[in-house]
Parts: C-alpha cells; sequence; structure tokens
C-alpha cells in the first residue's frame, strides 16, 4: 500500500497546488480516479487506512505521524529502509515498515524547514526540536554507511510533578519530599544517569518546586525542557550557517543567561566546557540544576571534576574540584530497570574536606 499512498499523495499534492484544491477534495478525487482506472490495486487495500496515509504524507510526516501520535512510544530509530524501531515503556520494538529514503529525506526536510536548521554533505548531522518538543536528530551518508539514521526522542505531552513520579513508583515519598525541600531551600542539583533514564522528566518535576516568583533560565543544545513556570526564558543553541558564521554555543548561553536576572539557571546537559562557566555561575551563590550522564553519583561528580578541564590548559584540578565540591549539594542518579521502568536509584550529598582535601559523595539514608 505504500507505492500506492505515495503516489495518490503526489497526485493530490499536484492538484491542492496547481488546481488550488481543498486538501480533502483532492484526496477523494485521486481515490476515486484510481479506483476507476486501476480497481485490482484497491482489492486488498482498507480505504480508511489508505485515505489516512495520503493526508499523513500531505500535511503530516507520512509513515512517521502514526508513531508520533501514539502516546505510548518513547523514542522513534531509523537505521535503514527496513529497519524501523520504537521504544515503549522503556522496551525496543521493530515494526513491519518500510520507508525508502527519498521519503525519509524529504520527511527531515519538512521536519527541519520551521527550525532554521539543515542537514547537507558540511554538516551532516542535526539536531532540532519538532513542533510537539519531541527532539530529532539525523546523520546522513557518507558518515553513516549507506542510509540516513534518524532518531525522534518524544517527550510526556504534561509536564510530572513529583507527585506524579512517586505514583509512577518512579521515586519513593520520602525522596520526593527530601527533593522538594532541597529545591525550595535553593540548593544545587545535579541529576545523572545513563541515556533514557528519565532525566530530564525529573529536572522538569525538579523545577516546577521552584517558587513562581523566582526567575527561570534555561539553556539546552536543543529544546526539552518544559515547565510551569510563568517567569522562565528558555534558550538554544545554534549551528553556524552555510559561510561557518553564526554558531551560539552553549558556553555563550550559559554567559548570557547571567545577565538575564535569573532565579536560578538550569542546563540542560553538561558535556564539554560549558561546566567551568556553570561552575562559576553556581559559585557566585546563583542557584541552579543540570544533568549530565554517568554511571553513578560519584562517577557524575568525578566527571563534573573532568569536564571543566576542557575550558583552557589554565583550568586546573586544584580549582575544579574544591569548587565542585563547594558549588554541588546533591546529586540525583536515575537508572532504567531492565523492565523499562525509570526509577531514582540513589541521591547523595557532595562536600570538600577541608582537612582530607578532597571530596566527599555520601548517599543519604532516606
Amino acid at each position: 500500500m505504500a507505492s500506492l499512498a505515495s503516489s495518490l499523495s503526489e497526485r493530490a499534492r499536484r492538484q491542492i497546488v496547481e488546481a488550488k484544491r481543498n486538501p480533502s477534495d483532492a484526496i477523494d478525487a485521486v481515490i476515486d480516479f484510481s479506483v476507476e482506472q486501476n480497481p485490482s490495486n484497491h482489492l486488498s487495500v482498507d480505504e480508511t487506512v489508505l485515505r489516512s496515509e495520503i493526508q499523513n504524507r500531505l500535511s503530516g510526516f507520512g509513515p512517521l505521524q502514526p508513531m508520533l501520535d501514539d502516546p505510548a512510544i518513547e523514542e522513534i530509530w531509523i537505521n535503514s529502509t527496513t529497519e524501523v524501531f520504537v521504544a515503549k515503556s522503556g522496551i525496543t520494538q521493530k515494526l513491519p515498515v518500510a520507508i525508502p529514503q527519498e521519503l525519509l529525506a524529504t520527511l527531515v526536510e519538512k521536519m527541519l524547514r520551521a527550525t532554521g536548521r539543515r542537514v547537507d554533505r558540511s554538516s551532516p548531522f542535526v539536531d532540532a526540536s519538532l513542533e510537539d518538543g519531541s527532539r530529532l536528530h539525523v546523520v546522513i551518508p557518507d558518515i553513516t554507511r549507506n542510509s540516513w539514521s534518524l532518531n525522534i526522542r518524544k517527550f510526556p505531552r504534561s509536564v510530572y510533578s513529583l507527585a506524579d513520579l512517586v505514583e509512577l513508583k518512579s521515586i519513593t515519598s520520602p525522596q520526593a519530599n527530601f527533593l522538594q525541600e532541597a529545591v525550595t531551600a535553593g540548593k544545587n542539583i545535579l541529576v545523572s544517569g545513563a541515556t533514557q533514564a528519565g532525566k530530564t522528566t525529573l529536572l522538569c518535576a525538579l523545577l516546577n518546586e521552584v517558587a513562581k516568583s523566582h526567575r527561570i533560565v534555561t539553556v539546552e543544545e536543543t529544546f526539552e525542557i518544559r515547565i510551569e513556570n510563568a517567569d522562565w526564558v528558555a534558550m538554544q543553541t545554534r549551528q553556524p550557517n552555510l559561510e561557518g558564521v553564526g554558531e551560539i554555543s552553549l558556553r555563550r548561553l550559559v554567559k548570557e543567561a547571567l545577565r538575564m536576572r535569573p532565579g536560578r539557571i538550569v542546563v540542560g546537559e553538561v558535556r564539554e566546557a560549558e561546566s567551568f562557566d556553570l561552575l562559576i555561575a553556581l559559585n557566585s551563590g546563583l542557584p541552579g540544576l543540570c544533568t549530565i550522564h554517568a554511571n553513578s553519583a560519584k562517577d557524575a561528580v568525578n566527571k563534573l571534576c573532568t569536564l571543566p578541564l576542557l575550558a583552557g590548559s589554565n583550568i586546573s584540578a586544584e580549582f575544579v574540584n574544591p569548587t565542585v565540591g563547594s558549588c554541588i549539594d546533591y546529586v540525583v542518579h536515575c537508572q532504567m530497570l531492565h523492565s523499562g521502568n525509570r526509577t531514582v536509584q540513589e541521591i547523595a550529598s557532595v562536600s570538600w574536606d577541608l582537612r582530607g582535601n578532597g571530596l566527599e559523595v555520601t548517599q543519604v539514608k532516606l
């Protein structure tokens, strides 16, 4: 049915553009004409499904649209034209779907149209946010072997609170109460975990505990954070243009955020030298939160002590380590279980031992 839907959607598109017909009328016309000319093509085709597929190709994202509309699907990824996978409740499933590379390229172009970002041979990677808040990542050949590689990370349509996460058994009531008090008190919190461990979801829940009178400024590579706060500014990075200029880095955004009267500064994820700028901000007394990829709370602290060294050869561990110890109050480590459920594995406090001259990461007993 895919080839039939593809050809009919192209005919309908021409009627909409050239004859200025209503999309619904154009779809009716091309289906009726096809049934008259080639009735055998429609013997085993559900017309309702065919109509929906044509509509998705015209106004949505083709065969990807049903996956984007399904609230049970958390992530979509494509390895080749016949290798389409989704994650439901953390469990991977391969779908019996084939997406021709030409169609996938067209869909990616459509997704990027409103973002101002591009993907081509000179810029073979792209990160972008879709209109519904989902995060798109694309890599094209010859960086990949033969086919386009696409990932779409979806996020909950509603923002979870700590109480919601308790109901989902992602966090215990004592942990939720402890973190609520920590956020209210303006503690600096680092949320750690592996990919898909629920870091961003927990970060958003923590941010919703911030007093509404506090101004929140968030900086990210692509928009993912969502909070319910009237005084909130969200910023994301920008790729360089075709001339190689105009890039806005995460480091630049952290510095700009400090000029925006933030009550809380939030970095969606620290990966590189922007961690140094974040530490400088937190060291000035400004409360903040961020996430980091790590295997445990202790590993997260060790990583945060290493990343700032990327900011320059003049940055030393003698400065970074005690700064981390004095700036970061708590690390909340998330994990995804084999069942697909996400949980808070541990909460640890961080301090700098002046006598032993070392970092102390101590699990909080709750």
